[in-house]
């Protein structure tokens, strides 16, 4: 799933293209895309983009007439930018979105569609959108306390919780545990001073990081390897292969569709994390699914 650094450059390509731009037409092939009715998704074909921005792991175009366009792009959602009026592909095809300059193709890779689109009038109709999460990069190190002790959960829940940091999923939480040397199953409550500070300070570390990083790669041009799995990535989707900071074999814990990677030397003092040892002791703290993980 493109998580904040992927969606804050997918932003950032899309505003030299289409800020000012009029959105001339909105070509849905896949009417479960749109998950509102009013106002009809016409009401944005002739519109002005004022402005782009994220709102965790969402894209937000606002539009002249006070209407906002949400994307959450899911797991697998994508967006290209391609010539003026470029056909939709017929099976990972979503929808076109026309401009003077070019298109916005929006598809979405395998069987489950869960890539959606929102389109909704006015500033409050937009704030039920927000989650509730702090933004992990703009918050002091009080507020990021605040907002993680306020429930006792693991730190892989916690970290992924839309409703307390905001942007953050699978794959960039594990990045984040490997450099704080923390636990994805360490509770918030359990957690000491220093190992708050630790956490802060990667949380940041970490995205400020991977933003820079797929800047520099993206460049001018548009962003079209949108991976949860980068080649240097540290830890996520690295399982069996040596961890970089010590050469130990990374390690898993498989649930739903997804998976957790950590170190046990780094992370855990040595011990295998086991599933079904966590899901007895866990229980509901552990998401149980991939959309509940990745929800936001």
């Amino acid at each position: 799933m493109p998580e904040l650094p992927e969606v804050t450059v997918y932003v950032e390509a899309l505003e030299r293209r289409i800020r000012g731009a009029t959105l001339e037409r909105v070509r849905l092939q896949s009417p479960s895309l749109l998950k509102t009715f009013d106002p009809p998704i016409s009401a944005a074909e002739g519109q002005r983009v004022l402005g782009l921005r994220r709102m965790a792991k969402r894209i937000v175009w606002e539009l002249d007439g006070e209407l906002y366009m949400v994307f959450h792009l899911m797991i697998t959602g994508r967006l290209r930018w391609r010539e003026r009026g470029t056909a939709v592909p017929r099976k990972p095809g979503h929808a076109a979105f026309d401009f003077a300059n070019g298109s916005v193709l929006l598809t979405e890779a395998g069987r489950a569609k869960q890539a959606s689109l929102h389109l909704v009038h006015g500033a409050t109709s937009l704030a039920s959108f927000e989650r509730g999460g702090i933004d992990p990069l703009e918050a002091s190190l009080e507020e990021f306390r605040t907002a993680l002790v306020r429930e006792n959960r693991s730190l892989k829940r916690a970290l992924t919780d839309q409703r307390i940091l905001a942007g953050i999923g699978n794959a960039y939480s594990d990045e984040i545990l490997l450099v704080a040397r923390l636990s994805p199953v360490k509770r918030t409550h359990q957690l000491s001073e220093d190992e708050l500070v630790r956490l802060y300070r990667a949380v940041r570390e970490t995205l400020q990081g991977w933003t820079d990083r797929l800047r520099s790669e993206v460049g001018d041009g548009f962003p079209e390897k949108v991976t949860a799995f980068h080649p240097a990535m540290k830890v996520h989707g690295k399982y069996g292969q040596p961890c970089p900071q010590c050469g130990s074999p990374i390690q898993r814990i498989v649930y739903a569709a997804n998976e957790t990677n950590y170190c046990a030397s780094c992370q855990t003092d040595g011990k295998l994390l086991r599933d079904r040892a966590l899901s007895r002791l866990l229980k509901d703290d552990w998401p149980s699914t991939l959309e509940e993980l990745e929800g936001g």
